[in-house]
């Protein structure tokens, strides 16, 4: 056998069992909805799971720069305020540039370690380490008021008298039309009197028993 096979032989060897590739990862939409004066994410364990990351880190990562405060429930996490799809599927995006995906070959097959004290980033496609920069803690809070053309992800509470579907964000009550009680729904507000808004369906998302 020559030195080249041998070579050859112990690079196989010393290769990863398994390693994913960047067109397949896939992180999944986060489904947020709104309840009451909170916010809930409803796949956060599909997402943590994706990513392979701790849940407990992803949400202690996510509770600083949301600057709230959360816990997990099950399969969910939920967060104290309201807060957008957006606003979250940011943050999940932000963690995941820090914590996920290497930063010299762009692949998400790696790990965290820690050298001492210091956390790395270890990746097992290309050896590239790097440590985790600590960051500042954001004063981002969540908003506190229902626009007029505000488009939110709402679960419908109860019915009222009139045959509508009402919800309730913070102070505000919201009447949608057409739907019923546990439905998810995507509204858009078309009005704000008071504490009271009014909203038209733009989408059905799923239904929860309740």
């Amino acid at each position: 056998m020559t030195d080249y096979t041998k070579s050859l032989d112990r690079a196989f060897e010393q290769m990863p069992d398994y390693l994913t590739t960047d067109v397949r990862f896939s992180i999944p939409e986060p489904e947020v909805i709104i309840e009451g004066k909170t916010t809930v994410l409803r796949n956060f364990l599909e997402i943590t799971d994706t990513i392979n990351r701790d849940p407990v880190h992803v949400l202690k990562y996510l509770m600083r720069e949301l600057g709230t405060a959360g816990k997990i429930d099950g399969t969910r996490a939920i967060f104290q305020g309201k807060f957008v799809t957006q606003t979250i599927q940011s943050q999940i995006s932000a963690y995941v540039d820090e914590f996920v995906i290497c930063s010299e070959c762009g692949r998400p097959d790696t790990e965290l370690v820690r050298n001492d004290r210091v956390l790395m980033l270890k990746c097992a496609a290309c050896g590239a380490h790097r440590p985790i920069r600590k960051r500042r803690v954001r004063t981002a809070q969540s908003k506190d008021a229902i626009e007029e053309g505000g488009v939110y992800d709402v679960k419908i509470i109860g019915v009222g008298k009139k045959g509508d579907g009402f919800t309730h964000v913070d102070k505000y009550t919201i009447y949608v039309p057409k739907t019923i009680k546990g439905e998810i729904v995507s509204v858009k507000v078309n009005r704000v009197s008071g504490t009271l808004a009014f909203a038209e369906i733009l989408e059905r998302k799923s239904q929860e028993s309740t």
